[in-house]
């Protein structure tokens, strides 16, 4: 599949990712600090798990969002970095609790900390990092902005219960599939760029056009990981490969395999789904179904059309530096897959 000239481009220099960071830096590192000081505790247990995932790398791309919606706009107080920072123990705790629902043992390449720590601590440390979050947007005063927020916890929740709810669920169907990753993914995406542009002075339509950016960026960005799953070298997400197959998530490269499949290979889709001892041949041979099938391109497909929809959204808004570079990491999100 060839690349666009955006990927192609970013393959010769900066990446848009990169070129996010070096625009919200300032900003960013007034985010960080405030991080690194909202987790701490007398309870010495809470900052060494807190800060063990928070430190453990990733670009921070929620907070990044908030800060550059809020910067795209030129208004903000002072209060985007409260928000970018409870956005930012939001993503982390819904990171701890999935970990022990999904009984994973590694996160960004190291051990989980329910590996450490224990699933129990892993749970309450999360909840800590909830009331964290809510703790800081209350502080801006900002009641409209805290209740994007908040709606955003709670359809991530229900998210997350309906995606357990569809384990090892043969009939799971792509609708199904979309409803899913909109909640448990999307939705922060969408929550963090609409505070970014509320805090930042956005008028409704700015407002709109930056829920609107947020939510395509975070279908197109959980596709492109639901591909990596079975694309990318073990250890590219900071998993093992195939870990989506072991813990019987339907996907939607399986899902459109499934329908495709002969008897045989859904047996074979069937017996690997939700057995945490599979074996990487069977992996394998279940990768080399999805392939059969273009399951994976399909599905990247799909992630290019959200990307294109996030960009397509900006169009309303002024032209300015900022906003191509929040279409150019829309792009960039599913040049990853390749």
């Amino acid at each position: 599949m060839a690349l666009s000239a955006t990927a192609e481009n970013e393959l010769a220099g900066p990446s848009a990712m990169d070129r996010l960071l070096t625009a919200t830096q300032a900003e960013m590192n007034k985010v960080n600090a405030l991080i690194l000081a909202r987790a701490d505790s007398h309870v010495d247990m809470v900052p060494e798990l807190a800060r063990y995932l928070i430190e453990a790398g990733g670009k921070r791309l929620r907070p990044m969002l908030t800060v550059a919606a809020a910067l795209l706009f030129g208004k903000s107080n002072g209060a985007h970095v409260n928000f970018a920072a409870a956005v930012e123990f939001m993503h982390n705790a819904t990171l701890l609790h999935d970990d022990v629902v999904d009984e994973s043992d590694l996160r960004r390449g190291r051990p989980a900390a329910r590996i450490i720590w224990g699933n129990q601590a892993s749970v309450l440390v999360g909840d800590f990092l909830l009331g964290q979050a809510f703790m800081m947007m209350v502080e801006t005063r900002d009641v409209e902005a805290l209740g994007v927020l908040a709606k955003a916890a709670a359809t991530m929740a229900e998210g997350e219960v309906f995606q357990l709810a569809k384990t090892r669920d043969l009939s799971t169907t792509a609708s199904e599939y979309d409803q899913v990753i909109h909640a448990k993914t999307a939705t922060l995406f969408e929550a963090a760029a609409e505070v970014g542009a509320m805090v930042g002075g956005a008028d409704a339509a700015g407002r709109e056009a930056l829920r609107t950016y947020g939510v395509e960026l975070g279908n197109a960005f959980q596709l492109v990981d639901d591909v990596l799953d079975y694309r990318g070298e073990s250890g590219t997400l900071g998993k093992n490969t195939g870990d989506d197959l072991r813990e019987g998530k339907m996907t939607l490269p399986i899902i459109l395999a499934l329908a495709d499949a002969t008897p045989a290979e859904r047996s074979l889709i069937e017996g690997a789904l939700g057995n945490v001892e599979v074996p990487d041949e069977t992996v394998a041979r279940v990768v080399s179904i999805l392939e059969k099938y273009d399951t994976l391109n399909r599905t990247v497909e799909k992630a290019h059309a959200h990307a294109r929809a996030a960009r397509e959204a900006l169009r309303a808004l002024p032209s300015s530096e900022m906003r191509t570079l929040l279409g150019d990491v829309a792009e960039f999100s599913v040049a990853r897959a390749f």
